[in-house]
């Protein structure tokens, strides 16, 4: 097999736009070399760029591979179906995120350690998809958040949660997850944000959370964390927490101490919006756990993102997809939602979705950027969506993952 050679058109290499003679050339699943136009051997493929720009492959941050029609189904969501349907449902969610332009993806929680399983399936060559970092269930504590089902039934199997009390139950769990194949551990410290419970409800103590941050960073595993107010971010950060989803409520104090833990955050502000699209004006609305409050939140997080961004926090894509009103598949509208309300430039959302995605993946050695000795992962998208990031929505042309084109039909 020859090399394949990118050539005539744009190239975004996961920090700049490189110069316009710029061939990018891959041999096998690497990137051999990245400059000016190289000379042709007679085996190669040529891929001509003309109108089209070269993106390093993007990752989706906060991943649901089990969701589907999250908020029209009953809960407890996680057991609509059984293990194996809940499994090719899995892989429909992350074909699509491969077809979208999305050649990794990080779990924020799934059913039946789906996440895993699938990982092993796409590392073993069984099935094409994504490169899967895979999610634990959510470990949550009883009488709050997800855990909904009335006492009576006496339930033992409750879907994508895990209930919890105690630090030792706290660890025990996390533990028995990490056994499970995860390696990201899922907690929810607040309500709020498409949970029923209220934002500022403290969903688990400090000493749980802490427990479970030690019994995963003892395995190099890290911790995510559902956070919906100011104070629980200061929180998470103080128990060592990596990742932190939402974070409404982010604030200058908490940027300062963001960016000194080096933690992550993925804003996620799709859902919010498009269930404020939905409530309208309706007063005392409540959908999802989103309620009349949501405008301001959005609307907060939207001012302060540029300031973040501009002190170095790390930033990354990735929402609940996966919802009734935001379907698998829909995943650059997110993206489209940082330049169109936040204000943010298309090249830095291309960021956060291309090198910070792959830091937050656990890569950022291999994948994330189109330089010589990375991971072929390359999407070839027909415009500029370092000036329009509206072109990936629909207009993703070919996505090559480990160096191979990658066939939907």
């Amino acid at each position: 097999m020859g090399r394949i050679v990118f050539t005539n058109g744009k190239v975004f290499d996961g920090d700049q736009v490189l110069p316009d003679d710029t061939t990018v050339v891959v041999d096998g699943n690497t990137i051999l070399s990245v400059g000016a136009t190289a000379s042709h051997q007679p085996d190669d493929e040529i891929v001509d760029l003309q109108g089209c720009t070269l993106i390093p492959g993007m990752t989706s941050g906060h991943f649901h591979t089990t969701y589907h029609d999250v908020g029209g189904t009953q809960l407890p969501f996680g057991l609509e179906n059984p293990p194996a349907y809940q499994a090719y449902q899995a892989l429909a969610n992350a074909r699509l995120a491969l077809a979208a332009g999305f050649t990794s993806i990080v779990g924020a929680s799934c059913a039946f350690d789906v996440d895993a399983s699938l990982a092993a399936a796409v590392r073993a060559g069984l099935v094409i998809g994504p490169r899967v970092c895979p999610a634990s269930r959510d470990l949550i504590a009883s009488a709050d958040s997800n855990d909904v089902v009335p006492w009576w039934w006496d339930a033992s199997a409750l879907g994508v949660v895990r209930v919890c009390d105690g630090p030792e139950e706290f660890r025990k769990a996390t533990r028995d997850e990490i056994k499970r194949g995860a390696k990201i551990i899922k907690i929810y410290v607040t309500g709020g944000h498409g949970v029923l419970t209220p934002k500022h409800t403290i969903s688990i103590a400090a000493d749980e959370m802490r427990a479970v941050v030690d019994a995963a960073h003892g395995r190099n595993v890290r911790v995510r964390a559902h956070v919906a107010h100011k104070q629980a971010i200061l929180d998470c950060i103080a128990a060592g927490v990596d990742i932190i989803d939402h974070a409404d409520g982010l604030d200058d104090e908490c940027i300062e101490q963001l960016v000194d833990a080096g933690t992550f955050v993925l804003p996620s502000l799709y859902l919010p919006l498009k269930i404020l699209e939905l409530m309208g004006d309706a007063p005392g609305a409540n959908t999802m756990g989103f309620n009349t409050e949501t405008g301001n939140d959005f609307g907060a997080m939207c001012a302060v993102l540029g300031r973040a961004a501009a002190a170095g926090v790390k930033l990354c894509v990735g929402d609940d997809f996966g919802a009734t009103f935001t379907p698998h598949g829909s995943y650059a509208k997110e993206l489209a939602v940082y330049t169109a309300h936040a204000g943010i430039e298309p090249i830095e959302v291309l960021r956060w979705a291309t090198r910070n995605g792959a830091a937050l993946y656990g890569e950022p050695d291999r994948l994330g950027h189109i330089a010589t000795g990375f991971l072929a992962d390359l999407v070839v998208v027909h415009g500029d969506p370092t000036v329009d990031i509206a072109c990936l929505d629909g207009g993703i042309r070919q996505v090559m993952r480990d160096g191979s084109f990658v066939r939907f039909d």
